[in-house]
């Protein structure tokens, strides 16, 4: 692989056209906006995908793409376990669309779904309010909201999520049934493209 396993959006724009771009965010997140040309395979279908990303490796340059780069570098590592050499974005969409750079949204009604992060801020803030709310029947209600402050200190110090994670596992956040194969299709095609 030429590619460094990171790669600034200043880097990845003139490469955009020869790469292979895999989103692995969640659906509801991809549809908020995506790297031109980016085929949505969400993080915890990567192992369903090896072949087909394996072959794709051997006709381009694979980019893995989420929205701050952490779940990027973990599908970067994920896909090294086996062989597979990818670069991340260094920042993710977030960085990408702070550049300048256009986001494309597939076509759909005006209504978006919400991000992962809206998602988990949204849960978060409920959660502490329902425990301290409780709290006013019984103490010990107030340990949900300790619980949730504690995961969210521990979330920013190891740049993970497990509500994220948690929370990815809805079924307004799954791929639509064949969305995944239209994708493995994608990837398999790649020879007939370069």
């Amino acid at each position: 692989m030429t590619t460094p396993h990171a790669l600034s959006p200043a880097q990845a724009l003139p490469r955009l056209h020869d790469l292979i771009v895999l989103d692995v965010r969640t659906p509801g997140e991809y549809a908020t906006g995506h790297l031109p040309g980016a085929l949505n395979l969400p993080l915890d279908q990567l192992s369903r995908a090896l072949p087909a990303i394996r072959h794709a490796a051997d006709h381009g340059d694979i980019l893995v793409v989420c929205a701050s780069g952490a779940r990027s570098d973990t599908a970067r590592t994920t896909l090294a376990e086996h062989g597979v050499e990818t670069a991340t974005l260094t920042g993710g969409t977030g960085a990408w669309a702070a550049a300048g750079h256009d986001l494309h949204h597939p076509e759909q009604a005006s209504r978006l779904p919400w991000g992962m992060e809206r998602q988990v801020r949204l849960t978060a803030g409920t959660l502490v309010l329902a425990g301290l709310g409780l709290g006013r029947l019984h103490p010990a209600f107030r340990l949900i909201s300790a619980a949730i402050a504690g995961g969210l200190a521990f979330s920013a110090l190891t740049d993970s999520c497990g509500m994220a994670a948690v929370l990815a596992r809805l079924p307004h956040n799954r791929p639509r049934r064949g969305d995944v194969d239209a994708v493995l299709a994608a990837l398999l095609d790649r020879q007939h493209r370069r």
